[in-house]
């Protein structure tokens, strides 16, 4: 990485064809990427300020809180290097609402709605959206109303003059927490932007009529780098759409150069050689693998195990929380139980993971077969 770095350091910014661009972003990360080229951003975006519309659907605004918490850059940071206008995000703006000190206010700089409503009219903006949506009751979308009006009609309005749209969050991305299986789920009926969880026919853009793609950053959290590389690659012209979407995105709408098709969580896990020798932890807290306590990694698609969270500084696996594939379209119905072995029998010729961690000699080639067996019968 190191070598790459010191490379691409030497490459005129402003001539980066769209590949490197994506090679630097995916190994660089938001710090050291922002930092590098901060002279050619300011020069390429000095007159070119990006509008930025916020959106929070049903959700918990953790991946709100989770950009919040990036650092070196901090997204202040980050917003004022890459020239953004964050316009309009409902957790840290600072309008009053529709009422100040009592009284009714009609001006966009108190209320919140007339600022929505302005910026949506005015277009060229960006499109970020946090939160499901729902659909229900009947269509209607009434299980989410703000200022008398469906989060599903305020989505389709800003969606229709939206330059890209970027769903952040699992929930955004196909329903997530909020299309979890459950006694109510087909009143409720919540989508992603795109997708409800797996099916691209049944996203809320699909059922409003719109027709216009959609860049999916999922995780429950997830990651600030992984929306601000994007964000970035956007905003100066590195990823145009929608004409390179195709190239960057997978089937899910994911960009494969932080959800790779061919690579899992677990082929970086820092407890991985664990897994190969077959130790494998059965009660929390251990030093060794997390598969019999459920963890997913070999079925989710993200580079965790490079990019670390909190400053890169750890992940769910390394602090002893198993995987749990959130930043997979079947979250979380696909990932339950959660913390409850997957697989425990006919894995390899019969033999169940108890076997192999018992098996003294030989066991990490028996555990890598495993491993193999695994990822073809998910037809990676």
């Amino acid at each position: 990485m190191k070598n790459l770095v010191r490379t691409l350091d030497s490459v005129d910014f402003l001539k980066m064809d769209r590949r490197t661009f994506m090679k630097a972003v995916g190994v660089m990360g938001a710090s050291v990427f922002l930092g590098t080229y901060k002279t050619q951003m300011v020069s390429a975006l000095e007159f070119a300020e990006t509008k930025l519309i916020w959106l929070h659907g049903s959700e918990c605004t953790g991946c709100s809180e989770s950009l919040l918490n990036a650092g070196n850059p901090d997204v202040g940071q980050a917003l004022s290097k890459l020239n953004v206008n964050l316009a309009y995000h409902e957790t840290l703006l600072a309008q009053q609402g529709i009422f100040n000190d009592g009284k009714l206010v009609n001006t966009s700089e108190l209320n919140s709605e007339i600022l929505l409503e302005e910026l949506i009219k005015e277009g060229k903006y960006i499109l970020v959206v946090e939160g499901g949506i729902p659909n229900g009751p009947q269509g209607s979308g009434r299980y989410l109303v703000i200022g008398n009006k469906t989060f599903k009609e305020t989505l389709g309005e800003a969606a229709k003059n939206a330059t890209a749209i970027v769903a952040v969050g699992a929930c955004a991305c196909w329903g997530g927490i909020t299309s979890a299986d459950s006694d109510v789920a087909k009143d409720t009926d919540y989508r992603g932007v795109a997708f409800a969880k797996t099916d691209a026919s049944k996203g809320m853009l699909k059922e409003l009529g719109i027709d216009k793609p959609v860049i999916n950053i999922p995780g429950c959290p997830a990651h600030p780098d992984w929306i601000l590389l994007t964000l970035g690659a956007v905003i100066l012209g590195k990823i145009k759409v929608p004409e390179d979407l195709p190239a960057v995105l997978d089937e899910y709408g994911r960009p494969k150069v932080f959800f790779p098709p061919d690579h899992t969580v677990h082929d970086n896990c820092p407890r991985r050689g664990y897994y190969d020798r077959g130790e494998l932890d059965e009660e929390v807290g251990g030093p060794g693998c997390l598969w019999k306590l459920g963890c997913k990694a070999p079925y989710a698609h993200a580079d965790c195990g490079i990019r670390r969270w909190n400053g890169s500084v750890s992940m769910c696996t390394q602090a002893g929380g198993p995987c749990i594939a959130c930043v997979e379209p079947d979250f979380p119905d696909g990932s339950r139980p959660l913390y409850v072995e997957a697989e425990d029998k006919g894995v390899l010729l019969g033999a169940n993971i108890d076997t192999v961690s018992k098996v003294a000699v030989g066991a990490a080639a028996v555990a890598a077969g495993v491993h193999a067996v695994r990822r073809m019968g998910k037809g990676e």
